[in-house]
């Protein structure tokens, strides 16, 4: 890190020794720091998804030049993994009372990541793709020994977190892109109607009128950790 530093240092002595445009005014509004652009870069990734984010685009909104990011960042890899990161914080529930409720510690866990992910729908599919940054193995760190403390045997641990962690991924990426209007599933359940006898019992369960996502989703929970509850 010194090294870095040092280098930086030389770099910026050599831009000051620069002779600037007449009457040119710096670009930046406030100076520029790392929590100020993973901060715009969360922004910009909400507001243009993962191919929104360029670097020179990062600068404009920032208000500086794009050289300028890199005194702060490696490359927009790192910009990346960083934002997914920080989006991916968990404070824990608003009274952290002891308690033996296991199964109410994992939902408050995987409703808190879910709803995490569905605020910035971006970093459901970007997360599988990136390096895990602290925030995410802290979550990881905490659902895993919550698991263990409940009675889940170190052997089945890592398929205990894989089968949530695929629920959870599946399901904000499914309720962030599956956004129909009521309009549209009337629609495509009035098609489904017509070809009942191919299809008799989704259409039976009106499966594409059904818009109770968090329902789903907390019920689909429960039938995992039914399935993960040890066997006294």
């Amino acid at each position: 890190m010194a090294a870095k530093d040092s280098g930086a240092e030389s770099k910026r002595s050599r831009r000051t020794g620069a002779s600037p445009r007449s009457g040119q005014e710096p670009r930046s509004e406030s100076p520029l720091s790392l929590e100020r652009i993973v901060a715009t870069a969360v922004e910009l990734l909400d507001a243009e998804g993962l191919d929104g984010l360029k670097m020179r685009r990062l600068a404009d909104r920032l208000g500086a030049g794009a050289m300028s990011l890199y005194w702060h960042v490696g490359n927009k890899e790192e910009v990346f993994d960083l934002a997914l990161d920080s989006v991916l914080e968990y404070r824990g529930p608003a009274q952290a009372d002891e308690s033996d409720d296991w199964r109410g510690e994992v939902v408050h866990m995987l409703k808190d990541w879910r709803a995490s992910m569905l605020r910035h729908p971006w970093s459901a599919a970007l997360l599988p793709r990136r390096a895990l940054g602290p925030n995410i193995l802290n979550r990881l760190e905490l659902l895993s020994r919550t698991l263990s403390g409940a009675g889940v045997a170190d052997a089945d641990l890592n398929v205990a977190i894989w089968s949530l962690w695929n629920y959870v991924i599946g399901a904000t990426i499914t309720r962030a892109n599956f956004d129909l209007s009521e309009d549209d599933r009337a629609a495509a359940q009035q098609r489904l109607t017509a070809l009942s006898q191919h299809y008799p019992t989704i259409e039976r369960s009106r499966l594409l009128l059904d818009n109770d996502w968090d329902g789903a989703f907390r019920k689909g929970l429960d039938f995992l950790l039914d399935g993960l509850s040890p066997r006294r």
